[in-house]
């Protein structure tokens, strides 16, 4: 072998150890990053190792085939809206800045750049992703039958975020069983379905779970479109299941109770309980829409605006609300975004909600991504749901997962 040929063999021996160390570094980020979903400190850091991970895999070559992807651009839009927002905004007068959650969704364009360029990728993430997930819905269930707690306390995960994170979980497992190949893999997904929705029962949030609702019967109903009698018998099951726990659990039959304790007092001209304090905030934030429509009060403005105008609007009926609690966001996804950026906010929102189902259209799953979209916009009418700790990243990872494994799918 002459010195030519030692020094090519040398060569691509460098390149072969090169390639081996950034795919490792690529593993090893993706990973992280759903380890990294469940604990608010290590969050930030997984972001940029993930984006160093994307760059160094090439992403600013194929940057123009990854904006071409519907959700990218939909959340895309929605972000740099949210930043010109800061333009007429004056956030710093307020030290809550939860709007600063909704740059979060920025994680699924590096994210999903990194499984769809690698098959492998996408088995070793579904494979850790669903062993932690597992682990946090045990953790949570073990908390509750045993120790009486809800939500997830050891990973500070609140009872608001794990019921979402469960009902993530009924309305994918469902779509699993309707995909299934055998009878075995049906009832399998379905019992798991069914485990979920009860543990979901027992953490008591119940528009979370309404919501959670209305998506499966709205993903059983269009999954089985050519199929009436499966339809009808999967549709009346799943109702018959929801009433009898709901018949059955002590939890939402007291947080039901509620509902009407809180309407007793708004009668009487008490807005101080969670049905009362909801009415109000949305009173006055549609009311600040209406009075800024086309641009909103400006990024990071709309708590300040709710205790300010709280004082005298209507005479002041509700001047007590920001001593009864903290004013930290609006209860309505939309209601939230129009205050802070009017109906331009309002229309990235809901081009965010169009994109985000025009990804699943265009890889054959319209019905899963109905369902999706559902949830999301369900769920968020009575409280911010865009701004919850973890539900949103999660959220995208399932996406993500769900949209390569159809496309590994539909090339073989």
């Amino acid at each position: 072998m002459n010195e030519k040929q030692i020094s090519i063999t040398h060569l691509l021996s460098e390149h072969m150890i090169g390639v081996e160390w950034r795919e490792r570094f690529i593993r090893f980020s993706l990973i992280f990053f759903c380890f990294a979903l469940w604990q608010k400190w290590s969050f930030f850091y997984a972001f940029f190792l993930l984006s160093g991970a994307w760059i160094l895999d090439g992403g600013l070559r194929n940057l123009k085939q990854l904006i071409r992807e519907p959700l990218t651009q939909g959340i895309l839009v929605f972000c740099s809206i949210v930043a010109i927002g800061l333009l007429w905004g004056d956030y710093i007068e307020t030290n809550q800045n939860k709007w600063k959650k909704y740059f979060i969704l920025l994680t699924f364009i590096p994210f999903f750049a990194l499984l769809s360029k690698d098959k492998m990728r996408v088995s070793w993430v579904s494979n850790t992703f669903l062993i932690i997930y597992c682990s946090v819905v045990l953790t949570g269930a073990y908390q509750y039958f045993v120790q009486g707690l809800i939500g997830v306390p050891v990973l500070d995960i609140s009872y608001l975020s794990f019921s979402a994170i469960l009902g993530i979980g009924v309305v994918t497992t469902i779509f699993l069983a309707q995909v299934s190949q055998t009878t075995l893999q049906n009832m399998m997904w379905w019992f798991v379905s069914a485990l979920l929705l009860l543990l979901q029962f027992n953490q008591g949030a119940r528009t979370v779970l309404f919501a959670t609702l209305i998506a499966a019967i709205i993903l059983i109903f269009f999954m089985n479109q050519s199929k009436r009698k499966v339809r009808l018998i999967g549709i009346s099951s799943f109702v018959g299941l929801t009433l009898l726990l709901m018949a059955t659990n002590p939890v939402m039959q007291e947080r039901l109770s509620l509902v009407s304790h809180d309407w007793a007092a708004i009668k009487l001209g008490n807005y101080e309980t969670s049905l009362g304090y909801r009415l109000a905030i949305w009173d006055i934030g549609l009311n600040g829409i209406q009075k800024q429509p086309w641009i909103g009060h400006g990024t990071g403005n709309p708590e300040v605006y709710f205790e300010k105008e709280a004082q005298t609007y209507k005479d002041g009926i509700y001047r007590n609300l920001p001593a009864f609690q903290k004013t930290s966001h609006y209860h309505n996804d939309w209601i939230e975004i129009g205050m802070h950026l009017g109906g331009l906010g309002i229309m990235a929102l809901a081009f965010l909600m169009f994109s985000w189902f025009k990804l699943f259209k265009e890889n054959q799953l319209s019905n899963l991504g109905i369902a999706f979209v559902s949830y999301i916009v369900l769920a968020g009418m009575t409280d911010t749901f865009l701004l919850y700790n973890r539900v949103p990243p999660i959220l995208l990872v399932m996406t993500a997962l769900l949209i390569c494994w159809q496309r590994s799918k539909m090339d073989n």
